[in-house]
């Protein structure tokens, strides 16, 4: 295979995209799909301070290599689950990697905050361990930014990610997600800063690919909580649809994003309010994250 920009021995074939590419012009390719998306969606300026929630996984250090080498001011948030070893695996990735390029991390441990790490809260609650995770992880994210002073936040969800999510809501008619299926969501409430995902655009082998020929080094395992769940099967049934018919993840993503979602987007505003106890918005008197705390106090 030859490299499609300059000729050269190319080292990986993106089919979706009838393309293939020599290292430098794949780097340049993926550095190019995260402008757009910072482009077209209007994610940050260059004067915005960036939160980047980094997990130690090839996803989100990919993020935050392209931002930093972009020039943005941009710091490290990375949520401790206190999940065994895993936890202490990942950290230590995100650590090294901040360490190696001098960019500020903020660490913060779930159990301080909630009162117990997610093993705990998973077998006090009984719910799926990724239910009480996912709520923690977006309320200590808003937070974080908040106090320190930073308007937006950006996740290294990609393409299958996002396709993935928009499967399972579809498959449900969970119409109360829909509209918050987006690459970028706005900022609702002075307590509510933006949330954006500029990695939609790309693939996770991409982004895997772009890992390797960078030299990151991120936590190759999966959580060990993750086995079973249901985003593994739907991200498992579009591989083959992808593999059947290249491009239908993101066909599937940017139509919906393009043509449909605006369709389930509400006539009237959801009323917000600021949680009785911590202060942070909710849609009720005291917040989600607020009663998760009291349920695994009462437990503990």
């Amino acid at each position: 295979m030859k490299c499609r920009k300059c000729g050269d021995v190319a080292v990986l074939e993106l089919r979706r995209h009838n393309a293939a590419f020599c290292a430098p012009d794949f780097l340049e390719f993926f550095r190019n799909q995260v402008r757009e998306a910072v482009r077209k969606h209007r994610m940050f300026g260059r004067d915005e301070r960036v939160l980047v929630a980094v997990s130690g996984g090839k996803d989100s250090l990919a993020l935050w290599d392209v931002l930093l080498g972009e020039g943005y001011q941009t710091t490290g948030l990375y949520l401790d689950l206190g999940i065994f070893d895993y936890s202490v695996e990942s950290r230590a990735k995100c650590e090294a990697f901040a360490a190696a390029r001098g960019a500020p991390l903020l660490v913060v441990p779930v159990a301080e905050a909630v009162g117990a790490p997610v093993p705990v809260i998973q077998a006090v609650t009984r719910r799926p361990p990724c239910s009480g995770c996912g709520l923690s992880k977006r309320y200590l994210m808003n937070r974080a930014a908040l106090e320190h002073g930073m308007p937006v936040v950006a996740t290294g969800h990609n393409l299958d990610d996002e396709a993935a999510t928009l499967f399972g809501s579809v498959m449900h008619w969970q119409t109360d997600a829909l509209p918050r299926q987006s690459p970028a969501l706005p900022s609702t409430h002075p307590k509510l800063v933006r949330r954006v995902k500029p990695l939609y655009r790309l693939s996770e082998r991409e982004t895997a690919a772009y890992a390797f020929l960078r030299g990151i080094d991120y936590i190759v395992e999966e959580c060990p909580f993750a086995e079973g769940a249901t985003s593994i099967a739907h991200k498992e049934i579009l591989n083959r649809m992808e593999d059947a018919s290249p491009g239908a993840k993101h066909n599937f993503l940017f139509g919906f994003l393009d043509k449909a979602r605006a369709a389930f987007e509400r006539a009237e505003a959801v009323a917000l309010n600021e949680c009785a106890r911590c202060g942070q918005v909710t849609t009720g008197t005291v917040c989600a994250f607020c009663k998760l705390a009291d349920q695994v106090k009462r437990a503990t």
